[in-house]
């Protein structure tokens, strides 16, 4: 049963070209609004926490500030909205998964550069 599941969602799923990325980079996320019968594209601009799970269940969180608050949004990779993904600065952390930054504020939430 579950290699005919892993059949139909390799056939059925199409695969998106994103650039890899990791715990600590941040991307903007642009995907589409349908409101009534008129789509848009929104970007959601943010640190990745997190990405979790593999092969089409795969999911990853992005956190971002606005104002004072924190926002966090969870993206699955194979979302049909999802137009694309642009990466805009890696960065050097030393966890999969940096829950640790939900608390951080000021200079502490600052994630240095990593080199290429």
């Amino acid at each position: 049963m579950a290699d005919l599941m892993k059949f139909v969602q390799d056939e059925l799923v199409t695969k998106k070209d994103f650039p890899d990325f990791g715990a600590g980079d941040t991307i903007t996320v642009y995907y589409e609004i349908k409101e009534g019968e008129k789509t848009r594209t929104q970007f959601f601009k943010g640190v990745v926490i997190q990405r979790k799970g593999s092969g089409n269940t795969e999911t990853f969180t992005i956190r971002k500030m606005s104002g004072a608050v924190g926002v966090e949004r969870i993206f699955p990779v194979n979302m049909p909205a999802l137009q694309k993904v642009e990466l805009n600065q890696r960065g050097k952390v030393r966890r999969a998964r940096i829950y640790y930054f939900r608390e951080l504020t000021g200079k502490k939430a600052k994630i240095k550069e990593r080199r290429r």
